[in-house]
């Protein structure tokens, strides 16, 4: 009979998991460890068993790395937003390089020929969009507005926070006053945030009828703090201002003379200053003539597309929401691009039977979710596509639709890189290009 696994012990950490955890070997068997970074040697405590590896804690670090840091935030190793602040910058941006390359040799069975520098910027700051957990807590006689802890049955207690937009990372204590002062508090589940250039808002989802005097305090607290205040009683659909008055919620993309407007609950890039990066290094490897046709397919509101149109002769636009296909189509007409036309498409589903699917492209860019786009390669792109860059938010899913583009539709993956969109997480965004 085997002697179970000892709760405190000392290991040597190898490598970084895709989550940001340490990883170590103890008696044959892989160990998950929060908190600690490749080389170090710490002493650990195990919190949970499974089958074919454990989950452990740094206790005390015995040896430490020399890309480690002092944590910036106070909120460090409770909020789950950041769990790689202990780790320098640069070491961030290594081991996310690290963990796409191990993506393309262990999922995809593929290489690229040559990788790209990687996109950074400043890394705190960053986050123009957020949604933050609300949780009314008898215990602490308070409202907690934040994100999630790394036990995500719980909401961070945080003051404020360094990488979202300063307008409301330094305001959390403000936000967190204001909930506590509302009659309705316990029945607001969730805030989102969004910043637009000339714009900051604040969508208060709420489960119950707001009563005057809570609609009073928060007008109060937007004029003050120069939020816009929108309600959600309901579904997406249900979102309105508090009070009258439009909301102009926009970026604009100098490079391209574009103003790009969204609305509040749209998908928009997190990081506005990485997306300019963004789209300029795709645009760069697409290499979009005069005479070419660009499909871009999870095209959003046209945040590759319009950058696009000013380049190629013909763009057109796929996407699977509804709202944000008419919002391509609003920012088209209000910058004046008529080589443009959007979609609406299942993109998870059968093709084919679209028009702009029979059509001849020249080029493709592809942006999709964490999932991928595996189906839709098993019908795409057509032989006409002689270049194709992806855009990526998982490495495992670009990773294994590499390999599709190589094996099955006979392209040569040239150049790869990461992005990084999320300063401080785990996070990894990426860029390939394929060719013919």
């Amino acid at each position: 009979m085997s002697k179970p696994p000892i709760a405190v012990f000392e290991a040597s950490i190898d490598d970084l998991s895709h989550d940001g955890r340490g990883v170590a070997h103890v008696d044959g068997k892989t160990v998950f460890v929060a908190d600690a970074l490749p080389g170090e040697r710490v002493r650990a405590k195990r919190v949970r068993k499974h089958r074919h590896f454990d989950e452990a804690r740094a206790e005390e670090i015995l040896q430490a790395s020399p890309d480690r840091v002092a944590p910036r935030c106070p909120h460090f190793g409770v909020c789950g937003g950041c769990v790689l602040q202990h780790l320098a910058p640069a070491a961030q941006i290594t081991a996310k390089q690290n963990v796409l390359a191990q993506n393309f040799a262990r999922i995809g069975h593929v290489q690229p020929e040559r990788w790209l520098a990687p996109l950074t910027s400043d890394v705190w700051g960053y986050r123009r969009r957020a949604r933050l957990s609300v949780k009314h807590v008898p215990k602490k006689g308070k409202t907690l507005a934040g994100f999630r802890e790394r036990d995500p049955r719980f909401v961070a207690d945080l003051a404020h926070c360094d990488v979202l937009d300063p307008a409301l990372g330094e305001k959390l204590d403000a936000l967190g006053a204001l909930l506590n002062g509302m009659e309705g508090a316990a029945s607001i589940p969730q805030i989102e945030f969004s910043a637009g250039d000339a714009a900051r808002v604040l969508v208060f989802r709420h489960l119950q009828p707001l009563t005057r005097v809570d609609r009073e305090k928060l007008a109060a607290f937007g004029r003050e703090h120069g939020f816009a205040i929108l309600l959600q009683p309901g579904g997406t659909d249900s979102v309105h201002a508090l009070e009258e008055g439009d909301v102009d919620l926009h970026y604009a993309l100098p490079a391209y003379d574009l103003k790009l407007a969204f609305a509040p609950l749209d998908f928009v890039q997190v990081n506005a200053r990485i997306n300019q990066k963004m789209i300029a290094h795709a645009l760069a490897l697409l290499q979009p003539g005069s005479q070419d046709r660009v499909l871009d397919l999870f095209c959003g509101l046209g945040n590759f597309s319009l950058p696009i149109a000013r380049q190629a002769a013909r763009v057109c636009g796929v996407e699977g929401d509804t709202g944000l296909v008419e919002r391509a189509r609003a920012n088209a007409a209000a910058n004046g691009i008529e080589n443009t036309e959007f979609h609406v498409g299942d993109l998870a589903g059968d093709v084919r039977g679209s028009a702009w699917a029979r059509r001849e492209w020249d080029m493709l860019l592809l942006d999709p979710p964490r999932s991928g786009a595996e189906n839709l390669l098993q019908q795409l792109p057509g032989k006409s596509v002689r270049r194709v860059v992806y855009v990526s938010c998982h490495p495992a899913s670009l990773a294994r639709d590499a390999g599709v583009l190589v094996r099955t539709h006979g392209f040569k993956l040239q150049a790869a890189g990461v992005m990084d969109m999320f300063p401080h997480t785990a996070h990894v965004e990426s860029i390939a290009l394929f060719e013919r």
